[in-house]
């Protein structure tokens, strides 16, 4: 269940006029933190975990480029926005598959069809868990899957306990046309990831 502590609410946000001012600082400041919260799976799968600051700037983003300032704009934003926050007992990642030439990209999506449900994350010790992807819209078709995926991980109490304790944080892709596999992400990593859980 998502406690309100974990959403952006409305009145948190900055104005425009707010935004405008603080960018250059809060972008550069965003940049830093997501690179503890980036994992390059192989050559071309990226996984992003997205947390509060992620969404925060995202959602400031999008309403900068929409030049949003009323209500409904903006609550529609966080409508779209707050689900993709970790709600204390899962992490949520934004998946990207990249192939600079746009040829390529093409034909390793028709290749690569149900890849976002072959992610997972192991806890040392515990079990694979499987991502659970794209609760929001299908992103995937006949021909191809996308280039870009939301996914959510669920983890038990006994995974969040042994993360916040130490242990190491696995990750990898088990899809029948691309295999990746980390045995251990770095420490960095595994410790912006455990101040996900409660």
């Amino acid at each position: 269940m998502q406690t309100a502590m974990h959403k952006i609410n409305r009145d948190s946000l900055l104005s425009l006029e707010a935004y405008a001012r603080q960018r250059n600082d809060f972008r550069a400041k965003v940049i830093v933190h997501k690179k503890d919260r980036t994992v390059h799976m192989g050559a071309h799968v990226t996984l992003i975990f997205e947390d509060e600051l992620t969404i925060r700037y995202q959602v400031q983003e999008m309403l900068r480029i929409e030049r949003t300032f009323e209500e409904r704009g903006i609550m529609d934003e966080l409508e779209a926005y707050n689900p993709l926050i970790p709600d204390g007992g899962n992490f949520k990642a934004t998946m990207m598959i990249e192939y600079a030439d746009e040829g390529e990209r093409r034909l390793a999506l028709t290749k690569l069809k149900g890849i976002e449900d072959r992610v997972w994350v192991q806890v040392e010790g515990c079990a694979r868990v499987y991502a659970i992807a794209d609760e929001d819209l299908e992103r995937e078709n006949e021909e191809k899957t996308s280039a870009v995926h939301f996914l959510r991980f669920e983890l038990g109490k006994e995974m969040a306990q042994a993360l916040k304790y130490g242990v190491g944080l696995g990750m990898g892709v088990d899809h029948s046309n691309y295999q990746a596999e980390i045995g251990a992400v770095a420490p960095g990593v595994r410790d912006s990831l455990a101040r996900d859980l409660d």
